[in-house]
């Protein structure tokens, strides 16, 4: 498989991972030094505690539906030797579309995640509040 596919594959096994429910799963998909920013609080996640699958655990026994509707959209992936970087469009049903972005590195020939950003946008006309009525 080329590098591309390889990495589809990889964002295709977090997908089927997170409809699944199965937080280790997702999580092992992260390089040892993963840095993440993500929907939830704190701001940033980094390392063993980013890859702790407890936090997503319990978020998937909270959110409603079997299984978790959740799908991919637009992804365009960027290769460059062992680093590569991918977005998305990504929503989560009965909730939100979020942009997603992850940066990529080819550890022991195996590619994995190294960066994880994941964000919402807000309206910027004082209320500040999530823009979750967007669509694509």
């Amino acid at each position: 498989m080329t590098d591309e596919e390889q990495i589809r594959a990889v964002v295709a096994e977090r997908a089927t991972a997170m409809r699944e429910r199965d937080a280790e799963r997702f999580v092992a998909q992260y390089a040892p030094q993963i840095v993440k920013f993500d929907l939830a609080p704190p701001l940033a996640h980094a390392g063993p505690e980013a890859r702790d699958a407890g936090a997503l655990r319990s978020w998937f026994a909270s959110y409603p539906g079997e299984p978790i509707d959740y799908q991919i959209r637009d992804l365009t992936i960027a290769v460059d030797g062992a680093v590569a970087f991918c977005h998305s469009l990504n929503h989560l049903a009965g909730a939100l579309w979020f942009r997603s972005t992850l940066g990529l590195r080819k550890i022991d020939g195996q590619w994995r995640v190294a960066h994880e950003h994941n964000s919402t946008p807000f309206h910027m006309d004082g209320s500040d509040k999530a823009a979750l009525d967007l669509q694509p």
